[in-house]
C-alpha cells in the first residue's frame, strides 16, 4: 500500500492511497464468505457454492463492493498511522479507481487537529476578586439558616407576602380541565416563585375558603408552553414565625452552643466558599489569557456539528426539564436569536480551542493520569450528576466515557501547570497562593470552561 498526505488547510488533509490487489485477497474471501451465508443455489448446499458460480450468478461486481466496503476502514487507518495523523470525526472516502485483479485507489479527506506552538506563558498576570467576608455576608447566611427553622401557625385574616397558604389549583385550557391540571392542598409560600406566574397577585388578599382565577402560562404536564386560566381557592393562611436569633437558636440549627461560635463558623465558610471561587476565577482568567497568546484554527465541520450539539442539549434536555420553550428561555434572558446563535458559537469556539490548547500541553509536558486521580474525578462528576458513584461508573463504563474522563482530568493538570507559572493578584494588590488544595477543588472537571470542551474536539473512531 502507497499513501499520501495533502495538506488542504490548517485542519483538513486529503490522503490518496493506492493498493495492490493482491492486498485484498483477505477482504475477497471474507466477502465471497459472507455473500455463500446469504444465497441459496440450486445444486450446492449453503455456504459451499464456488466463487466462480457466485462470480456468474451475482457479478463479480458485488463481490468487489462487498470486499471494499470491508477493506477500506483498514486501509484508511494503516495511511492516518503512517501519516501520523490525529483525524477528527469521519473521512469522506471517494473510491477513484477500482481495477480487478490490479488497483484499488481511493481518496479520504478528514479534519484533523492542528499543529499548535504554545510560547512562554509564563508571564501572565491576572487579577481576582479578593476575599472579604464582610458582617453583613455573616447576617445573611444566618438569617437564611433562621429561615429554614421558621415555624408556621395558621391565622384567621387575608393572605400577605410570605404567608404559607395552602391552596387547590385547577387549570383550563379552551375551556377544558385538563387531567394533570387538577391539585389539592399544595403549601405554598407568596412570593417564593415556586409556582406559576401570577399566583402570588391571584392569592394575596384571599382568606381561607376564597378563591380566585388567574392566567398563566403552564411550566409542565401535558399542556406545557400554552396558555390556561387557573382557579386557585385558599383553603388556609399560615403565618410564618422565625426564631428568636440567640443562644438557643444555635443550638437548634447546629452543633454549636452560642450564636457567637455560630457566627463565627459562617465567617469561616463563607472565607473557603469565597477562596474556592478566587480559585475557579483565577483558572478561568488564566485560560483566557493563554488562549490570547496561541493561534488556533478551529475545524469548521466540528464547529458546526459543536455548536449543533449545544442547541440540540439545550432545547431537547436542559429548557423541558424546567418547563420552557427556546422561545421563553430567550425571553426570559433578554436576548435575541440572534444574540443567542453568536454567544453559543463563541462559546463553541473557545471551547473546542481549550481542549486543543490543553491537550497539546498535556502530551507536551506528558502529563499523565493516576488511578487515584480518576477515581476522585469521577467521585465529583457522580456528585454534580446525582448519581450514586457506582452508577455512574457503570455509566461511564457502559458509554465508553473512560477516554473523556480521562481526558478531563489531564486538561485540569495542564491547567493547573500553568496556573502555578502565573502571577495572580487580587483587587488589593496582594499576591495569591493557590495551593493544590483549592487548585484541587477548582479542577473538579477542568474549570467550567476547560470542562465544557470536553466532548468538543473528541477525537471520533476512524471509519
Amino acid at each position: 500500500m502507497k499513501s499520501a498526505v495533502e495538506t488542504l488547510n490548517p485542519t483538513r488533509v486529503r490522503l490518496t492511497v493506492e493498493v495492490p490487489f493482491e492486498e485484498l485477497k483477505d477482504s475477497l474471501d471474507a466477502a465471497y464468505k459472507k455473500i455463500n451465508q446469504q444465497v441459496t443455489v440450486k445444486g450446492f448446499r449453503k455456504g459451499k457454492i464456488p466463487a466462480r458460480v457466485i462470480d456468474q450468478r451475482f457479478g463479480r461486481g458485488a463481490v468487489l463492493e462487498e470486499a471494499v466496503n470491508d477493506a477500506l476502514p483498514k486501509f484508511y487507518t494503516e495511511a492516518v498511522n503512517e501519516a501520523e495523523l490525529n483525524p477528527l470525526g469521519q473521512p469522506e472516502v471517494d473510491i477513484k479507481e477500482l481495477k480487478d485483479n490490479e488497483l484499488l485507489s481511493f481518496t479520504a479527506e478528514v479534519d484533523v487537529r492542528p499543529a499548535i506552538e504554545i510560547p512562554d506563558y509564563s508571564g501572565i498576570e491576572v487579577e481576582v476578586d479578593a476575599i472579604e467576608v464582610t458582617d453583613e455576608d455573616i447576617d445573611t447566611s444566618v438569617e437564611q439558616l433562621r429561615d429554614r427553622f421558621a415555624s408556621t401557625s395558621p391565622v384567621e385574616r387575608a393572605a400577605e407576602d410570605g404567608d404559607v397558604v395552602t391552596i387547590d389549583l385547577e387549570a383550563k385550557v379552551e375551556g377544558e380541565v385538563l387531567e394533570d391540571g387538577v391539585a389539592e392542598g399544595v403549601s405554598y409560600t407568596i412570593g417564593s416563585g415556586e409556582l406559576l406566574d401570577g399566583i402570588d397577585e391571584a392569592v394575596k388578599g384571599l382568606s381561607a375558603g376564597q378563591e380566585g382565577t388567574f392566567t398563566s402560562e403552564l411550566k409542565g404536564g401535558s399542556a406545557a408552553g400554552k396558555e390556561a386560566e387557573v382557579t386557585v381557592k385558599v383553603t388556609q393562611v399560615a403565618a410564618r414565625e422565625l426564631p428568636e436569633l440567640d443562644d438557643e437558636f444555635a443550638q437548634l440549627a447546629s452543633e454549636f452552643d452560642t450564636l457567637e461560635e455560630l457566627r463565627a463558623d459562617s465567617r469561616k465558610r463563607l472565607a473557603n466558599m469565597k477562596q474556592y471561587d478566587q480559585a475557579t476565577q483565577a483558572q478561568e482568567r488564566v485560560l483566557d489569557k493563554l488562549l490570547e497568546l496561541v493561534e488556533v484554527p478551529v475545524p469548521e465541520k466540528l464547529l458546526e456539528d459543536e455548536i449543533n450539539t449545544r442547541k440540540h442539549n439545550l432545547e431537547h434536555h436542559q429548557l423541558p426539564q424546567m418547563g420552557l420553550t427556546i422561545e421563553k428561555y430567550l425571553e426570559i434572558q433578554g436576548k435575541t436569536a440572534e444574540e443567542f446563535d453568536t454567544e453559543t458559537r463563541e462559546a463553541a469556539v473557545k471551547g473546542i480551542k481549550t481542549q486543543f490548547v490543553l491537550d497539546e500541553l498535556v502530551n507536551r509536558e506528558k502529563l499523565n493520569v493516576s488511578q487515584e486521580e480518576l477515581t476522585e474525578h469521577l467521585m465529583r462528576r457522580a456528585a454534580s450528576s446525582g448519581m450514586s458513584p457506582d452508577q455512574f461508573a457503570q455509566a461511564v463504563v457502559e458509554g465508553g466515557q473512560v477516554p473523556m474522563l480521562v481526558g478531563e482530568v489531564a486538561r485540569g493538570k495542564a491547567l493547573a501547570m500553568v496556573v502555578e507559572a502565573a502571577t495572580v493578584k487580587d483587587t488589593n494588590g496582594e499576591i495569591v497562593d493557590l495551593d493544590d488544595e483549592d487548585e484541587d477543588e477548582a479542577e473538579a472537571g477542568t474549570t467550567e470552561a476547560a470542562k465544557d470542551s470536553a466532548e468538543a474536539a473528541e477525537e471520533k473512531p476512524e471509519a
